[in-house]
């Protein structure tokens, strides 16, 4: 099956604010669909966790590298024929933009929730870099995709198996969508 634009997608970039739960979400979407994770935190450049672990927000300036670097990794993924799920926070419609710069084959899963369940949650993580003071920053910045980006929206209120079941469902993907080499790790 395919998603409703009659294609099945080659990546999917799971995006939210820190804390919303893209890197687990991601993880098991791509465990469910047998495809590729890449956690888009591991394309920032050592400054950018500096910065953050400092507690500094990063600059659009700081970004564009990093989410060049990710949207090289669609690009290879896809030209090889292959499918990634991919956690990236994606703030900014300006980011996406730069994520799937124009190709139809590359959908956005926006992870909402409630910036009071995002600070809970952050209050319980241990031994992440980003820390829980920069999530007011992170909603600040947040623009949620708008219908003309063909997102798949998901509530975080849920756990994370009813989350994956209902991001498969929007998207009409099953196991079977993906390719014949099975789920592999990068």
């Amino acid at each position: 099956m395919a998603d409703d634009a009659g294609e099945t997608p080659c990546a999917l970039v799971v995006m939210g604010v820190s804390g919303s739960g893209k890197s687990t979400i991601a993880d098991k979407l791509a465990e469910r669909l047998r495809w590729s994770f890449e956690d888009g935190d591991k394309f920032h450049p050592a400054s950018n966790v500096a910065k953050m672990s400092a507690g500094h927000p990063l600059t659009d300036e700081d970004r564009w590298p990093w989410l060049q670097a990710i949207a090289d990794e669609i690009d290879r993924v896809c030209k090889a024929g292959q499918h990634a799920v991919i956690a990236c926070s994606a703030l900014k419609r300006a980011y996406r933009d730069i994520l799937v710069h124009g190709r139809s084959d590359v959908r956005i899963i926006y992870l909402r929730g409630s910036q009071e369940l995002i600070a809970s949650r952050l209050a319980r993580r241990k031994g992440h870099f980003m820390p829980p003071g920069l999530l007011t920053s992170q909603f600040k910045t947040l623009e949620p995709p708008d219908a003309n980006e063909n997102p798949v929206t998901a509530s975080i209120d849920a756990s994370v198996d009813a989350i994956v079941d209902d991001i498969v469902s929007q998207l009409g993907l099953s196991p079977a969508d993906s390719s014949p080499a099975g789920r592999y790790r990068s």
